[in-house]
């Protein structure tokens, strides 16, 4: 997996100033209209977390507003003092319009919305946009932005990366449908993964192994790698490569119900080209009953027991194939039975171990394997 000092930094400073970046957003969405062309006809689209003026959510949704079949784009930003990044001047969309206030431009959120031909063109797009401020910061938290929740159909964005599960939480707990931007990590949260499991939220198109980049703010230590990663990429300047970025959504797409051709585990341990794995077979966890499988390819198609995979099987993950029965570390791990380790081997992992984690003995000693999916083939 793609290493990613940015997004570290970023969490742990809560920098969440990323923007996507309106190839990404057009590759993602017509992924979902290949599928269902009508994914978005006659639906109200709201895209918080956004800065309207210049945001490439308000300017693919708006540009392709006819061509999507939308009813309604609302689009909302956060106030300038309610971010981390201040280093701000408004656009001369704002200042040109009798609407603009000095004294609001700074601490009041502002709301973009799009249902009609304003300008007689004959066609609706970005040019018919509409906009004020709001009453408050534009927090998605806030009763004004979670009315316009509870009046939309689809939200889209990429929210702040330091508030992904509470994000999540206000998307559920309104039973909204949704596509958003996060980390693979995000996966493992306590919060995000149970949803995964009940098939309530799942990887978007663009998945774990894709690169994706993101504008940042000028000026934003950016490393070296990833920014010439970026531009490597055609994104010159101030641009970073985010490796673990990708979207999740409950909006079906058809790439999630394409399922893995598997070799029996007999033909895996004999002409698999996973040499580690030939060497050792499928060994069993001794706090869990269930093989550990370290490649994705290598899931015998022959194995009605639990097996444990990379998280990345999430890439792969068909419903109608497998069923999702846990994930095997940590709090989660606990709560569907992973027993403790025994002092004894536990003491020989010098600490590479909590409790939750699934085990296994490798030549003798006990390993602790990266983070686990447990899964089950469906009969």
């Amino acid at each position: 997996m793609a290493n990613n000092t940015n997004l570290g930094a970023a969490k742990a400073a809560k920098n969440d100033e990323f923007y996507t970046q309106y190839a990404d957003i057009q590759k993602e969405v017509n992924a979902y209209l290949e599928y269902n062309p009508d994914t978005f006809r006659d639906k109200t689209v709201l895209l918080p977390c956004d800065d309207p003026e210049w945001s490439n959510f308000t300017r693919f949704f708006a540009q392709n507003f006819e061509r999507l079949g939308l009813k309604r784009l609302i689009s909302t930003s956060y106030a300038v003092e309610s971010k981390k990044y201040k280093d701000y001047e408004p656009t001369l969309f704002e200042t040109e319009s009798p609407l603009f206030d000095i004294d609001k431009t700074r601490i009041k959120g502002k709301i973009f919305e799009l249902t009609r031909d304003t300008n007689g063109s004959g066609r609706i797009d970005i040019d018919d946009l509409e906009w004020h401020y709001l009453e408050g910061d534009g927090d998605f938290r806030s009763p004004e932005v979670c009315a316009l929740r509870d009046q939309s159909d689809i939200i889209v964005t990429n929210p702040p990366f330091s508030l992904f599960r509470e994000f999540v939480a206000w998307l559920m707990d309104a039973n909204k449908k949704f596509l958003i931007i996060g980390t693979q990590g995000a996966a493992g949260y306590k919060e995000v993964f149970p949803l995964i499991r009940n098939n309530q939220l799942w990887l978007g198109v663009t998945g774990f192994a894709t690169d994706m980049v993101f504008g940042v703010p000028k000026g934003t230590d950016v490393d070296p790698k990833d920014r010439a990663k970026a531009a490597k990429l055609g994104y010159v300047g101030d641009y970073t490569r985010l490796g673990n970025s990708c979207w999740y959504s409950n909006l079906d797409h058809g790439r999630r119900h394409q399922p893995e051709k598997l070799m029996s585990m007999k033909d895996n341990l004999r002409f698999g080209k996973h040499k580690d794995l030939q060497e050792t077979g499928y060994v069993r966890y001794e706090n869990f009953d269930a093989i550990d499988v370290p490649y994705i390819d290598a899931i015998p198609s022959d194995y009605e027991g639990v097996m444990g995979v990379p998280v990345t099987f999430l890439d792969k993950y068909c419903p109608e194939q497998f069923e999702i029965i846990g994930l095997g570390s940590g709090y989660l791990g606990q709560s569907i039975g992973i027993k403790g380790i025994p002092r004894e081997h536990k003491q020989l992992m010098r600490g590479h171990s909590a409790a939750g984690d699934l085990y296994m003995m490798i030549n003798g000693q006990p390993k602790v394997p990266y983070s686990r999916i447990l899964i089950r083939k469906k009969q």
